[in-house]
């Protein structure tokens, strides 16, 4: 048996794994080469020129804080500083809302705030409850027999409410985003809308997100990473089919034109995005009834059901089907200094992670494909139940976010959130 194997091993184990090598090295060379360059727009001295982010485009800023300090003071404050100076003060209304926060967010942006008044910036910079206070408000349940109110979900193990994190986080986004109508009234008016997470990011990021597909988006959103090169915002990403990515890999999709476009580092259609960075159209929220961040119906999340607000706010965004939800996979930003500075090379991921993250997505496919399939099945299923459940009388029951629901319950807990 030991000459048979030897015999085996020389005559047909070596030379398929020969062929294998070969085969493998070169896709591997293949997938290296065909690597695209990074396309960024360069930010231009004259804000007049059409190749700037706007033109002359007014541009509503807004963001929401807890615990944000570092990042703010080692990068943040100074890259909206430099985005405001690059737009023109005063073509830009900076809108930010912090709550909650146990360091010194509340101080940083204070600074932000003197900066941009002396700087002649149109702000609404709003610094809400301490910690405790927020503590305070998360212990506040309903009383276990008393009527049920909106937000709060039944917590059977501990027979009590919870506060259900996604509406909370809604509340606070179109708190800030309240100023933008407040401003209406007085005659300003803004053409877009941009979104900013606690991320790294400078002035070219913006510019190119600004120019994706020259402007015509519903809205258009960058690449966020925490430990590059995987990516970070899986909540709230789906590819043009409505379902979950692949892998944290690039190039991340199950659907094959969203991943042909990132393969080919083009805007990509999606159905929704946030990933640290996102800009809107801003017509949607001056519409009758406006886009507002919502969560799914708390009878719906009885179910064990939830949503994304960064994933509902495209499904009810009337813009999305007509002028289309785009990630520019060439604006990446990052949660840090050390993962910002990983992905601004011009050809990213890197040689070695391009072979792995095409390799992960190969392998990965079929598993992706049954665990969106399972999912999906189960969704479907409460979402029949939860619509033939409709009370009488009542419209029939519809949830236009059907991409962004998944089997998941969040809370506010403790310092955090927690699943339930």
């Amino acid at each position: 048996m030991l000459i048979s194997y030897r015999r085996f091993r020389r005559t047909y184990l070596r030379p398929v794994l020969l062929v294998l090598g070969v085969i493998f090295l070169i896709d591997a060379i293949r997938l290296v080469r065909s690597r695209p360059h990074t396309h960024r727009t360069k930010p231009r001295v004259d804000r007049r020129s059409p190749a700037s982010p706007a033109g002359n485009t007014t541009v509503f800023i807004v963001s929401v804080h807890r615990n944000t300090e570092p990042i703010q003071r080692e990068a943040w404050n100074d890259a909206v500083l430099d985005i405001v100076e690059h737009l023109g003060p005063e073509n830009v209304h900076f809108s930010a809302i912090e709550s909650g926060s146990q360091d010194g967010t509340k101080d940083a942006l204070t600074d932000l705030k003197a900066a941009l008044d002396e700087r002649h910036v149109s702000n609404t910079v709003s610094l809400g409850m301490t910690v405790w206070e927020q503590l305070d408000e998360i212990a506040a349940r309903p009383p276990s027999d008393g009527p049920r109110e909106p937000g709060w979900i039944w917590n059977k193990a501990e027979s009590q409410y919870e506060l259900r994190r996604i509406p909370y986080l809604s509340r606070v986004r179109n708190q800030a985003m309240a100023p933008l109508v407040q401003l209406k009234a007085e005659g300003k008016h803004f053409d877009k809308v941009l979104w900013l997470n606690d991320v790294v990011f400078d002035t070219e990021d913006i510019v190119t997100l600004f120019n994706t597909r020259n402007g015509d988006y519903a809205a258009a959103c960058a690449m966020d990473y925490k430990s590059p090169p995987l990516y970070y915002d899986t909540f709230a990403l789906r590819d043009d089919m409505g379902l979950k990515t692949t892998s944290l890999h690039w190039p991340w999709f199950q659907s094959p034109s969203s991943r042909a476009s990132a393969l080919r580092n083009e805007p990509v259609q999606v159905t929704s995005c946030w990933n640290g960075v996102v800009v809107f159209d801003a017509a949607p929220f001056y519409a009758n009834p406006p886009l507002r961040f919502r969560g799914v119906d708390d009878s719906l999340a009885d179910l064990h059901l939830e949503a994304s607000e960064c994933c509902l706010v495209h499904a009810d965004n009337y813009l999305a089907p007509d002028k289309g939800v785009w990630l520019n996979p060439n604006v990446r930003v990052g949660y840090n200094a050390a993962a910002y500075a990983a992905v601004r090379a011009d050809r990213f991921p890197g040689a070695f992670w391009t072979v792995v993250g095409a390799w992960a997505n190969r392998s990965n496919g079929w598993l992706a494909g049954l665990q969106s399939s399972l999912e999906a099945r189960t969704v479907q299923k409460r979402l029949e139940q939860w619509q033939a459940e409709t009370p009488s009388g009542e419209f029939p029951r519809y949830e236009p976010g059907y991409a962004c629901l998944i089997n998941e319950m969040q809370i506010m807990w403790s310092n955090g959130w927690k699943h339930l």
